[in-house]
């Protein structure tokens, strides 16, 4: 199910038009979509903006041409006996401020159109980096050729370029093979309504789990 069928599901389900979402989940993707609905819409592009958490695993020795284990593949390397020390170095390179190119395969339009729709043409178009941020990062297990990890950074932050990045330093490739989004400023997954309980749900309890203006705003301590 994609964000926009989630989307869809709420619309239907609240008998509601006006609902949105903040951050589109990759298809791989599992976790944490903030909704936004009625008048809430209109703090959609403020709660885009924070932070966001994440847990993952890359699998290094593969090249996909998405940065996922959606793409097709187009390299494959052997593996080097890494030892943590080497793979703690190389996550180092990715902390704080840094610059990282987005996708081919993403939302970002050149000239109004999305760039994974020229993708899907065959087309290559050059995109400038951005500036991104690592708050933190921990490194959870290494069980090669996977490594299990969690990263907090900034909006815009692509991880699937993340892994693909640092299989570039490791000199072997690498791409995202699992992902779930975990938290988004100060929203967190565990407290989440689940896609189930939106499907087979009374639309009343669904509506109580529904948090007004107020509310979030005291969660963000504005």
């Amino acid at each position: 199910m994609t964000s926009h069928d989630v989307v869809a599901l709420v619309r239907r389900r609240l008998q509601i038009r006006k609902v949105g979402h903040c951050g589109t989940l990759d298809p791989i993707a599992t976790g944490l979509l903030l909704l936004t609905l009625g008048r809430g819409t209109k703090i959609q592009d403020l709660l885009m903006s924070e932070d966001k958490e994440y847990s993952g695993t890359m699998m290094l020795g593969i090249t996909t041409s998405t940065q996922d284990k959606e793409g097709e593949i187009i390299e494959q390397r052997e593996v080097p006996a890494f030892d943590e020390k080497t793979i703690r170095a190389v996550f180092e390179k990715f902390r704080g401020d840094f610059y990282q190119t987005p996708p081919m395969v993403s939302a970002i339009k050149h000239a109004g159109v999305p760039l994974y729709k020229l993708a899907r043409q065959g087309k290559t178009i050059e995109r400038d980096p951005r500036l991104v941020h690592i708050y933190r990062y921990s490194i959870d297990r290494i069980a090669s050729p996977k490594i299990d990890f969690t990263v907090v950074c900034s909006k815009g932050f692509y991880v699937r370029t993340y892994a693909h990045d640092i299989g570039v330093e490791l000199g072997c490739g690498a791409h995202l093979y699992s992902l779930r989004r975990v938290k988004s400023g100060r929203f967190d997954v565990a407290n989440a309504i689940s896609v189930e309980q939106i499907k087979n749900g009374e639309p009343s309890e669904i509506a109580a789990r529904v948090l007004s203006l107020p509310q979030v705003s005291r969660m963000r301590g504005a």
